[in-house]
C-alpha cells in the first residue's frame, strides 16, 4: 500500500503549459470536410482537455498505485480564440468535495489573456474496477 498523502488543501493550483499545435485547432476535429466546417483556432474540446489535465495533475498526489482520476462533469466558457503557436496555460483550483467527487475552478489564458473559464468534476476511481466496468460494457457492441 502506498503511503501517498491523501488530503488536498483548498486552494492548491496546477498548471499545464502548452503551445497550440496544428492538432488542436478546431479544424482538424472535422470528420467530414466537405460538410464540417470549423475555424483554424484552438478547439474547445482541446481547451477542456488542457483544463483538464491541470485538475488530473493537481490530484496526483492523492492517488495510489492503483488508482487514477477521471472527470465527472465540466462546465466551460470558451471565450477568445487562439490560433497556432499560441502559449495556453490552463490552470485548475482544488475548490473543495461534494461527497467523493473533487469541485476545481478552471481557468485558461494565451498571451493576449483569458480564453476560457468555468468549473470541473473528478473523481477517484480503481483502474483495474473501472476497466473491468467498461469490459463488460463492451459486449453489448458485440
Amino acid at each position: 500500500m502506498s503511503t501517498l498523502p491523501r488530503f488536498l488543501a483548498l486552494n492548491t493550483k496546477r498548471s499545464y503549459n502548452v503551445v497550440v499545435q496544428r492538432a488542436d485547432l478546431a479544424s482538424e476535429i472535422a470528420l467530414d470536410t466537405t460538410t464540417d466546417k470549423f475555424p483554424r483556432v484552438l478547439a474547445t474540446s482541446k481547451l477542456i482537455a488542457f483544463m483538464e489535465i491541470a485538475a488530473a495533475r493537481l490530484l496526483q498526489s492523492c492517488l495510489d498505485e492503483k488508482q487514477l482520476s477521471v472527470g465527472t462533469r465540466v462546465d466551460v466558457a470558451h471565450s477568445a480564440p487562439t490560433p497556432v503557436g499560441g502559449k495556453v496555460t490552463a490552470t485548475a483550483e482544488f475548490v473543495g468535495t461534494n461527497g467523493k467527487i473533487f469541485q476545481f475552478e478552471v481557468v485558461a489564458r494565451d498571451e493576449a489573456g483569458e480564453i476560457g473559464r468555468g468549473t470541473h468534476e473528478r473523481a477517484i476511481v480503481d483502474v483495474e474496477r473501472l476497466e473491468g466496468v467498461a469490459t463488460k460494457r463492451s459486449i453489448v457492441f458485440k
